[in-house]
């Protein structure tokens, strides 16, 4: 099947900023959908970012004008530059991709990357 392997999480002061990657394990044409959620300690799983086959872009308030998310269809693999990071950004994040065609249809998540950020 597909997996999804996520890095660059890490330690982060406040102001600061870390790049995530998220790549599957096998090229699948086009995904529909490709995001991160995030995870903090005692709250719900929430969407920060989403980009779609099309190229159409949705971001979470809280994060707009820091975050960027950005994928690469040939590698089949989603990105989430974090600038200004807020001590509030501190979180699991994952990855999402949903495949509504073809051998790989389905839903996948990645295992979770933690970003933490000092104050």
């Amino acid at each position: 099947q597909v997996q999804l392997v996520e890095s660059g999480g890490g330690l982060a002061q406040a102001g600061g900023s870390l790049r995530l990657s998220c790549a599957a394990s096998r090229y699948i044409s086009r995904p529909a959908v490709m995001g991160w959620y995030r995870q903090a300690p005692g709250k719900e799983r929430e969407l920060v970012a989403c980009i779609t086959g099309g190229g159409s872009i949705d971001y979470v308030d809280s994060v707009k004008g820091r975050f960027t998310i950005s994928r690469d269809n040939a590698k089949t693999a989603v990105y989430l530059q974090m600038n200004s990071l807020k001590p509030e950004d501190t979180a699991v994040y994952y990855c999402k991709v949903v495949v509504v065609s073809g051998p790989y249809n389905g839903v996948y998540w990645g295992q979770g990357t933690q970003v933490a950020v000092s104050s």
